[in-house]
């Protein structure tokens, strides 16, 4: 068994546009033929409709099932709308703001990170880490699991952010470790990360299994002139044994691989053959 999906995040459509950037988005799916492409929020800039239908018209050109969760740039800019109706406009194109979508080889949750009484940072409330444990728990013993929101987990090392990681976060990855994920995916600070939860958290006696927390660097650049920012996506390909994240990065005639991440499925216990 082989499965291959595609990452991108923050798109920010509604600001400048990048001749060229989708159409190779597309020529990539049609190279890797993915069971299904995720985006992970920040689809618009000020959370306007027409930004979403730009979005959804992208999607609809692509070869395959899709997957959105919002961001906080996907709330109306403006009150009273951004507090009395902060997802109207967002459901009336994409229809949910915690979809799951089930492959032949992944079951996905997504989840809603946003808030609209906090501009950058992002919690999960207790119900929506409730539906994504049930979920992933009727999933087949071979599918990978998969959780996916907007705000990051693990931040990349090489430059500080303003863009706190998700609140509480010690608690939601215990959380969705318990329910058996196998795969964490973000985006929200336009760079690019991959680290496996045994790095950075002690091992629990007995507890070999696998998580891994991908960030995916920015499909868009709002600000095209900071630095540490480039556009760029996740290529996520899993077998029985491992899962391999590939970072690739723009080059202005398609997305270049630049480096790659991989993971034991099966946890230590593999390495303890």
């Amino acid at each position: 068994m082989t499965g291959c999906l595609i990452h991108i995040s923050d798109l920010h459509r509604g600001t400048r546009e990048v001749p060229g950037l989708d159409d190779a988005l597309l020529a990539l799916c049609e190279e890797l033929s993915p069971e299904l492409v995720i985006a992970s929020g920040d689809l618009a800039n000020r959370g306007r409709t027409a930004e979403f239908e730009q979005v959804k018209a992208l999607l609809h050109r692509l070869p395959a099932p899709t997957l959105v969760v919002p961001g906080n740039h996907d709330l109306p800019y403006t009150v009273p709308a951004r507090f009395t109706r902060p997802w109207d406009r967002f459901t009336a194109v994409f229809g949910t703001t915690d979809p799951v979508l089930r492959t032949d080889h992944a079951v996905v949750c997504g989840l809603n990170s946003a808030r609209p009484w906090r501009h950058q940072g992002g919690r999960l409330d207790a119900a929506r880490l409730s539906a994504a444990a049930e979920a992933l728990r009727d999933a087949p013993s071979d599918a990978l699991r998969v959780v996916v929101l907007h705000h990051h987990l693990a931040g990349a090392p090489w430059r500080a952010s303003r863009k706190f990681p998700l609140k509480h976060r010690n608690d939601v990855l215990g959380s969705l470790a318990a329910a058996g994920t196998e795969l964490i995916l973000g985006g929200h600070i336009h760079q690019s990360t991959a680290v496996g939860r045994h790095q950075f958290e002690a091992l629990d006696t007995g507890d070999h299994s696998s998580l891994v927390l991908s960030t995916a660097p920015g499909f868009g650049r709002p600000r095209p002139h900071r630095r540490g920012e480039a556009h760029g996506l996740h290529v996520v390909r899993w077998t029985h044994e491992d899962i391999l994240i590939e970072s690739r990065i723009w080059d202005t005639t398609g997305f270049l691989t630049c480096g790659k991440y991989g993971a034991l499925r099966s946890g230590f216990r593999a390495l303890q053959r």
